[in-house]
């Protein structure tokens, strides 16, 4: 299984978790033309070296009709540096980001974001991810959510972002984890006055994440990279087990004493002598159905392994256990599908160790046409069977057992 794993001590805003994951593709510099190919209106992003700490990295810039923070110029009529006077709130707040050149409500937004040029589900996600923050921008104003103006991340620069991230996420297909989040302190200047760290909106999207503070001055992470944390990340945690393959530094544009970059870990769970968590619980009033759906959808979810075993609970009671194998960081993810799925009110968590083998998949040519093969090994061991929907949808449609088509298929090869 693949894995994304995301250092946030420094904070995290769109363009540095833009930038590090575009360090995790194949070709950065070839992805940045499909990013320019979104069709944002007026956007072209732009990929720059940077360094910080002696730590070399990516910087996106995103300009806006050939324009870009800190650039004096009129463009159609508007007056831009009034707009960054009126909107001194920018992404990363003169931290980490870009300035923003116009108010944007979500209706607006959402027409930007129907007609890019992507794939269904990296529009559907990008939408949510601007709903989210809609609606946490509304509670702190009190305001309904069509009526909230984007004053601090609505422009087409955080527009990029969002659909950026969105985008890299959707074509590296690994699930997502990352460190609690450093917010920094302080105070920060916006559109309604001095606020202090985390603005009140990045408070709100960062309700049930793993958050702190290490006294660094000033706004570490912004209401778009809190939002885009909390809707693609699994879990914040320590970093899981996993075989590294690529890392991939965004850099912000601000000077700290720490490094101001997100790292990005791109690797496969490492699956041999490891550790994995064991969820249990004990059911003595749940159907056969309801017990039967409740397994499924933990499997669905991603469950390593699911089964039940018949036991005694208090008073004789003829009951179920339960029993769930997952890896070690998704384990309030899968307590809380328990929960919501079964009636019990207690789920036991207890780490395991396991050994396995390493594991492979093919397909080999049959007189049935092609059969899809597993094979294992390791531990001075070699296994391999034949999938079991293959051979079973050849036995129906011959008139075969499965001893039979798996003996006619063993003696063709």
């Amino acid at each position: 299984m693949r894995k994304i794993y995301l250092d946030c001590s420094m904070g995290a805003a769109g363009d540095m978790l833009t930038a590090a994951l575009l360090e995790l593709t194949p070709d950065p510099d070839g992805y940045i033309n499909r990013l320019n190919a979104l069709g944002i209106p007026g956007v072209r992003y732009e990929r720059e070296k940077s360094e910080k700490c002696g730590i070399l990295g990516t910087h996106i810039s995103v300009k806006i009709h050939g324009s870009e923070e800190g650039e004096e110029h009129h463009h159609e009529g508007h007056d831009r540096h009034r707009d960054r006077e009126d909107r001194h709130h920018e992404e990363h707040h003169g931290e980490h980001g870009h300035h923003h050149h116009e108010h944007s409500t979500l209706h607006g937004i959402s027409h930007i974001i129907e007609d890019l040029n992507a794939p269904e589900k990296v529009k559907a996600d990008a939408l949510a991810v601007y709903e989210s923050i809609a609606k946490a921008e509304s509670e702190v104003h009190g305001k309904a959510v069509d009526e909230i103006h984007f004053h601090e991340v609505g422009s087409l620069d955080a527009v990029a972002d969002v659909a950026a991230v969105c985008m890299l996420l959707n074509d590296l297909d690994a699930s997502v984890y990352a460190s609690p989040v450093n917010t920094g302190s302080g105070s920060v200047k916006c559109a309604h006055g001095i606020l202090p760290v985390p603005a009140p909106a990045t408070a709100n999207l960062l309700k049930g994440v793993s958050a702190y503070s290490d006294g660094t001055n000033g706004e570490l992470c912004t209401p778009t990279g809190a939002a885009l944390l909390k809707y693609f990340v699994k879990k914040f945690c320590d970093m899981p087990v996993m075989i590294t393959e690529k890392t991939g530094y965004g850099m912000g544009k601000k000077d700290f004493e720490k490094a101001n970059c997100l790292r990005a870990f791109l690797g496969e769970a490492a699956e041999k002598d490891g550790t994995v968590t064991l969820l249990q619980c004990n059911l003595d009033d749940m159907s056969g159905e309801a017990l039967g759906f409740a397994c499924e959808e933990l499997l669905k979810n991603g469950a390593l392994d699911v089964w039940t075993a018949p036991v005694y609970m208090k008073k004789n009671r003829p009951a179920v256990m339960l029993s769930a194998l997952c890896e070690n960081a998704d384990s309030e993810k899968f307590a809380r599908l328990i929960f919501r799925h079964t009636s019990t009110t207690g789920v036991r968590e207890s780490e395991v160790k396991r050994y396995t083998l390493d594991r492979e998949e093919r397909s080999v040519d049959t007189p049935y046409g092609n059969v899809r093969i597993k094979t294992s090994s390791g531990y001075g061991e070699q296994k391999a069977k034949f999938e079991y929907d293959d051979i079973a949808k050849i036995a129906r449609e011959n008139g075969l057992s499965i001893t039979q088509v798996i003996e006619e298929i063993n003696k063709s090869l």
